[in-house]
């Protein structure tokens, strides 16, 4: 039985490169969200397989990481190099809200609730290999970063790895990227707003985190200041800087660290 009252899930014969595109009807959206879809081939209707959502940043959508870093060749290469297991990875749209949704809820949406509850159930109801079992992992880029590694935590019950790539770390820096006035993106728990103070909050039950910056990115002292303020705390992490900016080239690089990173945690 599905929870949603449309769901709609491209047709195998025209898909291209093991991608395929859904459209969700989302009462956390208020309407409609997309998500494309990595999916292994051969793979049989028992097999459970790891799920890797992947965030993108402001001005982006559903098919950012694909046709603008191709991860999902990468993904299939590292698969059949016997780098990292078959895996399934799902990257969503963040809900198309102005320059970029925070992944946060405001504006009478749930743009975190979208990511953490709806996108899971349309790939367990609609993919093969997507089970309630699969372990889960949540990784991003910048804004993406910003939702991964903030949702990852506060869920921290759900997912097994936790990733993010240039994050920002604390909503002020969202006035970097995008128009909307900051105050829309407001939380009631202050803890939302901020990395650093989620991390805090949920230190007891936080899953493996790992997070990277190039050193030329314009969000590199935050980073810096982030990673810094875990060591201090104790928080365990790992933390990597390398030659970038805040661009496509360098997510493209080196996403595939955090899904070598996703692989050493099923072990």
């Amino acid at each position: 039985m599905t929870k949603f009252r449309t769901i709609e899930i491209s047709d195998s014969r025209f898909e291209s490169n093991h991608l395929r595109y859904m459209t969700v009807k989302s009462a956390n959206l208020r309407g409609r969200g997309d998500i494309c879809i990595f999916v292994p081939p051969n793979i049989s209707s028992d097999q459970i397989l790891p799920i890797v959502l992947l965030l993108h940043g402001v001005y982006g959508s559903a098919w950012a990481w694909s046709h603008c870093a191709g991860v999902h060749l990468q993904t299939m290469e590292m698969i059949q190099d016997g780098e990292i297991p078959p895996l399934i990875i799902a990257m969503p749209s963040d809900g198309l809200w102005g320059d970029g949704s925070g992944y946060l809820k405001h504006s009478s949406y749930n743009f975190e609730k979208w990511i953490v509850e709806d996108v899971v159930a349309a790939l367990t109801e609609k993919v093969t290999g997507a089970s309630h079992q699969s372990p889960l992992f949540i990784g991003g880029l910048s804004m993406g970063g910003f939702g991964a590694l903030r949702m990852g935590a506060k869920y921290s019950g759900k997912f097994k790895g936790i990733a993010g790539h240039s994050s920002i770390t604390s909503l002020e820096q969202m006035k970097l990227f995008v128009e909307e006035d900051l105050l829309i993106y407001s939380q009631e728990d202050q803890a939302d707003e901020d990395l650093f103070n989620t991390f805090q909050k949920y230190r007891d039950s936080l899953p493996p985190i790992r997070f990277d910056c190039g050193t030329s990115d314009l969000l590199i002292e935050h980073n810096r200041e982030l990673h810094r303020k875990m060591v201090e705390q104790k928080i365990l992490h790992e933390y990597d800087e390398y030659p970038g900016g805040h661009e496509w080239s360098y997510w493209e690089k080196y996403v595939s660290k955090s899904l070598r990173f996703f692989a050493q945690q099923l072990k």
